[in-house]
């Protein structure tokens, strides 16, 4: 009978971890499930609707122009182009968005992160500086940084919800394919979030954390 009860709860428990592994987007049911768009769906759901199988055609399934850059007029010197399931609705349940990133020479995404999805690039173009920092340590030891200077033909993954960045090093331009395990991974930019608030965190709070004078805090919210 112990026996017996054990492997009862083993199997408890493996049914429950294969659950937690699709806490981030749920495992499909059938086929594919591809999205209403949000104007015509009459519930809310934690995803979209799906629409009539019968409905269903090639093109929800397919986006075209990735093969075009994308622009990179901005202070930052980089841009994307997104596929995600408001643009192609078959990924809808599926735990997939697909980006491409351009950069200009010294074009630089900055630090932030994403607190639904795993993200990994790869390299096709350019010399790319990219790495992710450690969630705080326990030990009172400083965050680790783990950064790579990338090539053509190069991956590099930056695990769920860690600071992360990438920065074109090279003299020509970049471009590089990202891929998230969610269809919603959401993006969270340190300075915007830090700095960029509406309205603004009371200076004091800021001055005290980073201990920087107040006009330094000032002016690190008007430049955001």
């Amino acid at each position: 009978m112990e026996a017996a009860g054990f492997l009862v709860m083993l199997a408890i428990l493996l049914v429950s971890s294969s659950s937690f592994s699709y806490a981030y987007d749920n495992n499909p049911l059938q086929d594919f499930c591809v999205a209403v768009p949000d104007t015509s769906a009459a519930v809310f759901v934690n995803g979209k609707i799906c629409k009539n199988p019968k409905q269903v055609t090639t093109d929800d399934f397919v986006a075209t122009g990735f093969n075009n850059p994308a622009s990179t007029n901005n202070s930052l010197g980089f841009g994307v182009k997104v596929a995600d399931v408001n643009l192609i609705p078959g990924l809808n349940t599926l735990g997939l968005t697909v980006l491409r990133v351009d950069f200009e020479p010294d074009g630089v995404v900055p630090p932030h992160t994403h607190p639904r999805a795993t993200e990994v690039i790869v390299v096709l173009e350019g010399t790319i500086y990219a790495g992710f920092v450690t969630s705080n340590p326990t030990d009172n030891t400083k965050n680790k940084l783990f950064a790579k200077i990338l090539k053509p033909g190069d991956v590099f993954v930056f695990p769920i919800g860690l600071v992360h960045f990438q920065r074109n090093v090279g003299e020509t331009k970049g471009m590089g394919i990202v891929a998230f395990n969610s269809q919603n991974p959401g993006v969270i930019t340190i300075g915007n979030a830090v700095f960029g608030t509406d309205p603004h965190i009371a200076p004091e709070v800021l001055t005290k954390s980073f201990q920087l004078d107040k006009k330094v805090i000032e002016y690190l919210q008007s430049k955001f």
